[in-house]
């Protein structure tokens, strides 16, 4: 099976990865990878103490901890800066089939 690639205005090929999985229970709810995202590809969410995702815009829902989860994975674009600027190392991409 082949992969999607884009030829560069270079003449350099170059392989999008998409983004796949956040790993929650490495997350430490930062918020970099929000900050260097324009496709509103994620959201930050709470995980309240039975592990379950909340909303923040909950105003009373209870959580422990702020973790990001991926909102419109539609929107990714492939060009993984989420993962780059990550300091945990949360993010799984993949390449598309072509």
């Amino acid at each position: 099976m082949s992969e999607f690639t884009v030829t560069l205005p270079g003449g350099k090929v170059w392989t999008p990865k998409f983004v796949q999985f956040i790993d929650q229970e490495k997350c430490i709810g930062c918020g970099r990878c929000y900050k260097v995202c324009g496709r509103e590809v994620l959201e930050m969410v709470g995980v309240n103490e039975g592990g379950e995702i909340v909303s923040l815009d909950d105003d009373d829902a209870e959580y422990d901890k702020k973790v990001m989860s991926i909102a419109n994975v539609a929107n990714c674009v492939g060009c993984e800066a989420c993962a780059k600027i990550c300091p945990k190392q949360c993010y799984t991409h993949q390449a598309a089939a072509a």
